[in-house]
C-alpha cells in the first residue's frame, strides 16, 4: 500500500510517497507481531470546536475530540493511513485566525508536521528523519529534499509558537527535532506541542 501526504520543499509543494509495506514490524515477547498507530493529529486554537471547520469538513466524521485547553487550544485525532486527507493546515489558520498543525503518525514510527499561522505563513517538517527515510518511495529524493531541516524547522517552529503568544526555544526544539522516536512517535509528536508551549505536559 503506498500513502501519499503533501510536504513543502524548496521547489514548493510536492507530494511525497510513503510505502507502508516498507514499515518495520514489532516483535512482542511472546513473538506476536504488534502493529503500530497511523493516523492525524490535528491542533489549533479557537473558541469552536475545530472539527466544525471547512478545513476539515473531508474527516469530520472521522475526528475525535482528544484533548482541550481552557486557553482553546484542541487536539483532534484523526485515525488512517495516508489515503486519508485531513485537510490543508494553511485554510484551518484562515479559518481560525491562529496558528494550526497537524501531524501525521507512521505505524509510531515518525511524524510528519505540517504547520500555518495567518501571518508567519505554512511549513512543514517531520520527526524522527532516520525513520521517515524509509517511508519514502523509491526515487532520487531524501528525507532533506522534502522537509525543512530541523535548525529551519526550529526557527519556523519559534516564529509559530510566538504568533500563538508562545515563548519557545530554539535549542529545545532542535532536541525534539532531531530525538529518534522513543518510546514511540506519539510520544514525539507531544513532546514537540510541549516544546512549542501549546500543550504542556
Amino acid at each position: 500500500m503506498l500513502c501519499v501526504i503533501r510536504a513543502f520543499g524548496g521547489a514548493g509543494t510536492r507530494p511525497v510517497v510513503y510505502s507502508a509495506g516498507s514499515r518495520k514490524q514489532r516483535f512482542e515477547h511472546d513473538g506476536g507481531t504488534e502493529m503500530g498507530y497511523w493516523g492525524y493529529y490535528v491542533v489549533g486554537r479557537s473558541a469552536r470546536p475545530l472539527g466544525e471547520y471547512d478545513a476539515v469538513a473531508g474527516v469530520r466524521d472521522r475526528l475525535t475530540l482528544l484533548e482541550e485547553r481552557p486557553d482553546g487550544w484542541q487536539v483532534w485525532e484523526c485515525p488512517g493511513d495516508g489515503s486519508v486527507d485531513v485537510g490543508n493546515m494553511n485554510a484551518l489558520a484562515r479559518e481560525t485566525a491562529a496558528p494550526a498543525l497537524f501531524g501525521y503518525v507512521l505505524d509510531s514510527d515518525c511524524v510528519v508536521v505540517e504547520a500555518a499561522a495567518p501571518e508567519s505563513g505554512a511549513w512543514t517538517t517531520c520527526l524522527a528523519r532516520e525513520a521517515m527515510a524509509g517511508y519514502l518511495g523509491e526515487d532520487e529524493l531524501t528525507v532533506e529534499d522534502y522537509f525543512l531541516e530541523p535548525r529551519d524547522a526550529a526557527d519556523r517552529a519559534v516564529a509559530w509558537a510566538a504568533e500563538s503568544g508562545r515563548t519557545a526555544q530554539t535549542a529545545a526544539l532542535l532536541d525534539v527535532l532531531t530525538a529518534a522516536p522513543e518510546p514511540s512517535a506519539e510520544e514525539l509528536f507531544f513532546r514537540f506541542l510541549d516544546r512549542l508551549g501549546v500543550f504542556p505536559q
